[in-house]
């Protein structure tokens, strides 16, 4: 934080929103329409008219010539790129042609940085240094490497958890301190709107690479190869980087159903608690909203999360967007390229056989026509289906053991169809472990395969490779055999 960097700073949007003039129509008014109702985006029309309303007031309390402009010419000047409070844009998926307006994530640190001005009533102290104190711990826990001091934390952990279900089957069950209940409430809270005020800022960021591609695509002469690695090279920085992977984890969690209904769950039977009704009766002193218009923030926070979350993987479509397109241009003006030059040849062609030069300066080249040969072109070795023999050994002169000819055995999958259908008329459904039990194996291994081989072929079998299952018989000398596969249930 020295001179230079902070004289660079006044040219910033945030900086230039508290030198305007304007400054407290813009933040209360912003204040009022995006943050205190909770809305990422609002229509043109819809805000222009809510901004009309609110002018309408000041001018009846401060004159009329106070702010003689309109809502809608306010907005845009707002939105202006020498501005930047707003982001005016229109939506990709959009029928009609009205555009949105959006909060910069400049505009909304201003917007927090005032409202932390007011005096709260109730300042949660201790649920701030518990909640440092658990982060550290985990921090601490995490990154223990002597497995003795990691089972040494967690068995004192199960030993506190043994405590506490020993006193709750004995009965003794603690009341727990509202005072602290509202304190871990509204930190929950402060800690919800500062979660969804990051997000701009994650989208911004996405928002800007998208820029800079566009920019680069424009002025760029380099190779498409090149280029392609840059732009990659730049998203892969912001994907890999902490924010894009914490973007991605939370995202994820978010997406489990499971997460969902537990976060719905556990909302629902916080709001019902005595303590934070008394708090969402309670009017706030320093503000047009009530305590209650802010805890809907938490009561739909997955819905808010939801559609913060959707509006930056749009902006990552819009650059994949953009890469696309880039590559189609390319190919089509890569395209045109070499059908100009097969013309000019095809021209020049036509011109040296009208009137060809002297037979000095000319040359005739044979057709030539290369030969071919890939090695992997080469077909592979095939039996023949009738073999020609043609000696055959007489008696006593061949030394080949022949018995392996007469103790082949042969699996007729028939027979092994007949047995699947006459198990499943008593039932549904007949794992292979079942089956093999009422029908044990008699060829070995072979007749296993014949059953897997009729499963796969099968509409009316599921062969499951996440859960494995072991296969018994016995050898013909008596000895027992098992073969691990996986899971197979036949249907009727």
């Amino acid at each position: 934080m020295d001179f230079n960097r902070i004289s660079g700073l006044r040219t910033h949007p945030a900086w230039r929103l508290l030198q305007a003039d304007s400054a407290p129509l813009i933040i209360s008014f912003l204040h009022r329409a995006f943050i205190a109702t909770n809305q990422r985006s609002i229509a043109a029309e819809e805000l222009a008219t809510r901004l009309d309303d609110y002018l309408h007031h000041l001018r009846e309390s401060f004159g009329e010539k106070r702010f003689p402009k309109k809502g809608k010419d306010y907005l845009n000047d707002w939105a202006k790129g020498e501005q930047g409070f707003l982001r005016k844009y229109y939506p990709a998926a959009s029928v009609g042609d009205e555009p949105l307006f959006d909060l910069t994530p400049a505009t909304e640190k201003v917007i927090e940085w005032i409202t932390s001005f007011e005096q709260k009533q109730f300042v949660g102290t201790e649920s701030r240094l518990l909640t440092i104190f658990r982060l550290l711990r985990e921090i601490a826990d995490e990154t223990e490497t002597d497995p003795s001091l990691r089972i040494q934390q967690l068995e004192q952990e199960k030993q506190a958890i043994e405590r506490k279900i020993a006193q709750l089957q004995a009965g003794h069950i603690t009341p727990h301190d509202s005072t602290r209940v509202k304190e871990k409430f509204l930190q929950a809270e402060e800690t919800a709107r500062q979660l969804l005020s990051d997000f701009r800022q994650v989208e911004e960021n996405f928002r800007s690479l998208d820029r800079g591609v566009r920019e680069r695509i424009t002025t760029s002469n380099s190779g498409k190869g090149q280029m392609l690695d840059t732009i990659f090279s730049e998203q892969d920085a912001i994907t890999e980087s902490d924010q894009g992977r914490s973007f991605k984890a939370f995202w994820s969690w978010l997406m489990s159903p499971a997460s969902q209904d537990e976060l719905q769950e556990t909302l629902q039977k916080v709001l019902q608690l005595p303590e934070i009704e008394s708090l969402q009766s309670v009017d706030s002193p320093h503000s047009h909203t009530t305590n209650h218009e802010q805890d809907t923030l938490l009561e739909g926070i997955r819905f808010r999360l939801l559609e913060a979350g959707e509006k930056v993987n749009s902006t990552c479509a819009l650059l994949v967007e953009q890469l696309r397109r880039y590559l189609d241009d390319q190919a089509w003006l890569e395209n045109r390229r070499i059908m100009e030059i097969v013309r000019e040849i095809e021209q020049s062609a036509i011109v040296v056989r009208q009137s060809p030069p002297a037979e000095k300066v000319f040359t005739t080249l044979a057709p030539l026509k290369p030969e071919i040969e890939l090695p992997m072109a080469r077909g592979l070795f095939r039996p023949a289906l009738r073999p020609v023999i043609d000696e055959v050994p007489e008696e006593g002169e061949a030394n080949v053991d022949t018995s392996a000819l007469y103790t082949q055995h042969y699996v007729d999958e028939q027979q092994l169809r007949s047995q699947i259908r006459f198990a499943l008329q008593t039932r549904t459904q007949i794992t292979l472990a079942e089956l093999v039990d009422l029908y044990p194996v008699k060829k070995g291994l072979s007749e296993v395969v014949a059953y897997l081989h009729i499963a796969s072929e099968s509409d009316r079998a599921v062969i499951n490779t996440d859960q494995n299952q072991a296969i018994g018989w016995q050898d013909n000398h008596g000895g027992e055999k098992s073969a691990w596969m996986p899971s197979v249930i036949f249907t009727r």
